[in-house]
């Protein structure tokens, strides 16, 4: 199944019965941030998303297909 980040971040941390404040204390972000992540904000820093996927062994980033 295809997910958004938000909707895999969120689907998880219910998996794992964590409260958004459990999961941002975990992750070591703000809880301002990890609601902002969850409610699919568009512009977020992609270190700090890849800190709350990294809790469930996963990451994002820029694949460089072709020289420009």
């Amino acid at each position: 199944m295809n997910y958004s980040i938000d909707q895999f971040i969120k689907e998880k941390r219910k998996q794992l019965k964590l409260t958004q404040p459990e999961l941002a204390e975990k992750a070591g972000v703000g809880l301002r941030f990890l609601r902002e992540l969850e409610q699919g904000k568009k512009t977020l820093r992609l270190d700090k998303v890849n800190q709350v996927l990294a809790l469930f062994g996963a990451t994002i980033g820029v694949i460089k297909t072709t020289d420009l």
